[in-house]
């Protein structure tokens, strides 16, 4: 990485902004360079069946016919264990179009392609309660909206670096940070964005440096919407920001909160996660009423979902009885092509692509567009 102050190789022009190309961003199939996390360990070593041979890669995006898109509708073969935690009788789910929350489920269609881009909708991906798939939605969503033609810039927000490390970068190896476009004036966002391994999707990436804006920010003018300005320069340059907020309803998360036009609560279906809810959207109404009017709760995405457990379905029951229509038909359920793709360093969309996993957040991908279209 090349050091402040010095011009950086590999830029590559993305609408009017250049970016750096990260050293990890060649074809999905050569993540076979480890990275090392926070901790030292290897994080993104190649993924295999344990007996040293290289895991079988799907098609990747770049091998479609041009114009073509991925069809969560079209016939692929589910992993059996997976697709039984979505819908214990899954003939008759596709039957009579009965979606995993119990109401008719609409058919999403893909969407076209843009002929421009911009100006972005800001997604932020908020629960104050940990483990609950933020950076899992954030990565997948955006690879599938991607996909799709949409131009997308992911924004780690999160001191831990979860997102980075998800994307295939050591946090503890960058130079440059978020933390410095909020903190530093003058920093253009060109020096802090990373290309990303999927075409049409960046990053600001994020490290422990983060934690101290929360601190240092205290004193600031106008200190909630330090974000909202960091990122108004790039806003006519994609279709969609999606921040992956911190576990914690602080400063860090008001300032995602203020910058957004919407909010995705992932929820996994277990108790616990239930019990916050309430407190993260009287959160969401304070900032409307006092710093964002605009601000919306797009939907409730329930993740972590195991059909064949008497606890995912009451709790599923009991979201969609408390928030009805702002739950989103699309559910994640549970598998462990998830904890998979962290160590590749890479989306589910491109890691398994042909995996229910990656079919779910392309029918995700285009239940948000469809939202958003329809506006």
């Amino acid at each position: 990485m090349p050091a402040r102050g010095q011009s950086p190789t590999g830029l590559e022009a993305v609408g009017s902004v250049a970016v750096r190309t990260f050293a990890a961003q060649k074809s999905p199939r050569m993540t076979q360079t480890a990275h090392q996390s926070m901790d030292g360990h290897h994080v993104n070593a190649m993924a295999g069946n344990g007996s040293g041979e290289n895991r079988t890669h799907f098609a990747d995006y770049d091998e479609l016919p041009e114009g073509h898109f991925y069809d969560p509708d079209a016939e692929y073969e589910p992993d059996p264990e997976y697709a039984a935690t979505l819908a214990p009788d899954a003939a008759r789910q596709r039957r009579e179009r009965v979606g995993p929350t119990g109401r008719p489920l609409p058919y999403f269609p893909i969407p076209g392609p843009l002929t421009d881009h911009g100006p972005a909708k800001i997604i932020a991906m908020c629960n104050q309660k940990g483990g609950v798939g933020k950076t899992t939605s954030t990565i997948n969503l955006g690879a599938a909206l991607a996909e799709y033609g949409r131009r997308v810039l992911l924004v780690d927000f999160d001191p831990q670096g979860a997102l980075s490390v998800g994307l295939g970068v050591n946090p503890m190896e960058l130079d440059l940070t978020v933390y410095n476009l909020l903190m530093e004036r003058g920093m253009a966002a060109d020096e802090v964005l990373l290309k990303t391994a999927v075409p049409n999707m960046d990053l600001l990436p994020s490290n422990i440096d983060l934690s101290a804006a929360e601190v240092q920010l205290v004193s600031e003018v106008a200190r909630e919407s330090t974000l909202q300005r960091a990122l108004k320069p790039l806003m006519a340059d994609y279709d969609y920001i999606v921040i992956d907020c911190q576990p914690s309803l602080g400063l860090l998360t008001v300032n995602a909160l203020t910058a957004a036009h919407k909010v995705i609560v992932p929820l996994e279906c277990e108790f616990f996660a239930l019990r916050g809810v309430a407190l993260l959207t009287e959160t969401i109404e304070k900032v409307q009423e006092r710093l964002n009017p605009e601000l919306e709760l797009d939907g409730i995405l329930a993740t972590m979902y195991d059909s064949r457990t008497v606890h995912s379905r009451e709790v599923l029951a009991r979201v969609v009885e408390a928030f009805d229509d702002h739950v989103y038909h699309t559910v994640i359920g549970r598998t462990v092509r998830f904890p998979e793709t962290t160590v590749a360093g890479e989306p589910i969309t491109t890691y398994a692509s042909n995996s229910v996993g990656a079919a779910a957040y392309r029918q995700l991908a285009r239940e948000v567009l469809a939202r958003c279209h329809a506006e």
